[in-house]
């Protein structure tokens, strides 16, 4: 069928019928495709006007300003998906909702500057609460560097904070996904797995071992390693937020090359390895495809991996046809390389 719309309409672009055309039991809901796909579709085909330098796709999105190049990303935090109250306390929620923006920009070698935050709540949330959770924020962001410039409030039934994040590419930046090179190391700066593990033992009804579940609550990414690695000549990076191995995923396809991660290089944190334990999980499971520590990985010519960075793999060639872009010891990752929303 011909979806083109009528005379001053956009034409519809996705694939399928229109809502309405579907036929009885044909219903394609998004957990039928994921969360990769459904930006894909969002996304495909987009145009943009002559101050944008680079659209969706990567940790950023880059406009040119008369000032220089300023960077924009958003996340959203939702109740019940990114947080829970019996787990988290409001200053935990506040800060965390600060700290996976940042992430963004510093994953792109840049410099954050101000941030905007829709909040929506329900009315019968106590006052003290908020009070709280705008403390966690006002602390975080002084954490990171960051100013709260603006925001809308509105009422909704679970609490949602929406995020928009500004940087500055500055002289070092920006760092996209799309720069690895065969030859090229992979190295990491911050904590992978420890998220994860605190979400595990959280879910089993355990607040212990600390560590793990106070990085689940807040995130710590190392803030100011974005530029550190663009001043060292990094050429790509990725905030990991959905799992290393997913994430170096989308950094391997953007590039066009292939990637192997040294599960030695890792190591093997106690915290972790403890509610591995407890909880019948491999703990590599946790390191390889647990998200939400906001630790940045980044590929480097040989020699140019910063102080304090740890290199974990190396960039190949892409990979054949079918085969895997992202190996672990040289071989295929069996199972979910990371989290996908809808799946």
């Amino acid at each position: 069928m011909n979806h083109t719309a009528s005379s001053g309409r956009t034409p519809w672009p996705f694939p399928g019928p229109q809502p309405g055309e579907e036929p009885p039991g044909a219903r394609q809901t998004i957990a039928d495709i994921g969360e990769f796909e459904l930006i894909a579709q969002i996304t495909r085909g987009l145009s943009q006007n002559d101050q944008v330098e680079l659209g969706p796709g990567d940790d950023a999105a880059i406009i040119h300003t008369r000032g220089g190049r300023t960077l924009c990303s958003v996340d959203i935090l939702v109740e019940g998906v990114h947080f829970r109250r019996d787990w988290s306390s409001a200053m935990d929620v506040g800060r965390k909702a600060v700290a996976v923006n940042v992430a963004d920009i510093e994953a792109m070698g840049a410099r954050p500057i101000g941030i905007l935050m829709g909040f929506s709540a329900p009315a019968d949330l106590s006052l003290t609460w908020v009070r709280y959770f705008i403390q966690g924020v006002r602390e975080e962001c002084d954490r990171a560097g960051v100013s709260l410039i603006g925001g809308d409030i509105t009422k909704a039934r679970d609490i949602t904070i929406s995020i928009t994040i500004l940087g500055d590419a500055g002289p070092e930046g920006p760092v996209l996904r799309s720069g690895a090179r065969p030859g090229d190391l992979v190295a990491l700066k911050g904590r992978v797995g420890w998220a994860a593990a605190g979400l595990a033992a959280l879910s089993k009804g355990f607040r212990t071992p600390k560590a793990v579940v106070e990085a689940q609550q807040v995130p710590q990414p190392p803030y100011g390693a974005g530029r550190e690695a663009a001043r060292a000549g990094a050429s790509a990076m990725i905030d990991v937020s959905d799992g290393l191995l997913a994430d170096l995923g989308h950094m391997a396809q953007l590039s066009g090359v292939s990637i192997d991660v040294h599960r030695s290089a890792l190591g093997m944190p106690e915290p972790v390895r403890s509610v591995g334990q407890a909880t019948g999980v491999d703990p590599y499971v946790f390191l390889l495809t647990g998200g939400e520590d906001h630790a940045l990985a980044a590929t480097f010519p040989p020699g140019a991996v910063p102080a304090g960075w740890t290199v974990i793999g190396t960039v190949g060639e892409a990979p054949a046809s079918g085969q895997q872009a992202v190996t672990v010891d040289g071989r295929a990752w069996e199972g979910q390389q990371g989290y996908d929303h809808f799946h």
